[in-house]
């Protein structure tokens, strides 16, 4: 059984400009992200730094992912969950034994602020 779960929308081709221009990268494949992502005041990153190719497990094994970030930014605006059915059922798993601040993983705030990341006390 070959589970449907989310993909990237990246290519190979992608990855320099992914580096220098995620936001023009991102509107190639879904350009209804940046609507959403006004409504909700959200930014896009400047760039990442790695992409995992996934072609060989859709060429050899087929694998068809049914949820991709265009799935997520039409359910968000649609006010539907945008996480999986899977996803609901497992919810967010740490893999941190700190709890941050800012969400479940430590975010380094790199070009804009020189504050460094404070784990948060455990509950």
């Amino acid at each position: 059984m070959i589970h449907r779960i989310s993909t990237t929308p990246f290519h190979r081709v992608d990855l320099e400009r992914l580096r220098n221009d995620l936001p023009e990268v991102v509107r190639k494949y879904a350009p209804e992200y940046e609507a959403e992502y006004a409504r909700r005041d959200w930014k896009m990153l400047s760039s990442i730094d790695r992409v995992y190719a996934n072609d060989r497990a859709r060429n050899e094994l087929g694998w068809n992912p049914e949820y991709d970030f265009r799935t997520v930014i039409d359910r968000l605006r649609t006010g539907k969950d945008f996480r999986s059915p899977l996803a609901q059922i497992i919810g967010s798993k740490g893999y941190h034994a700190e709890l941050f601040s800012h969400g479940p993983y430590p975010v380094v705030e790199r070009f804009t602020s020189k504050r460094q990341h404070q784990p948060a006390k455990r509950r």
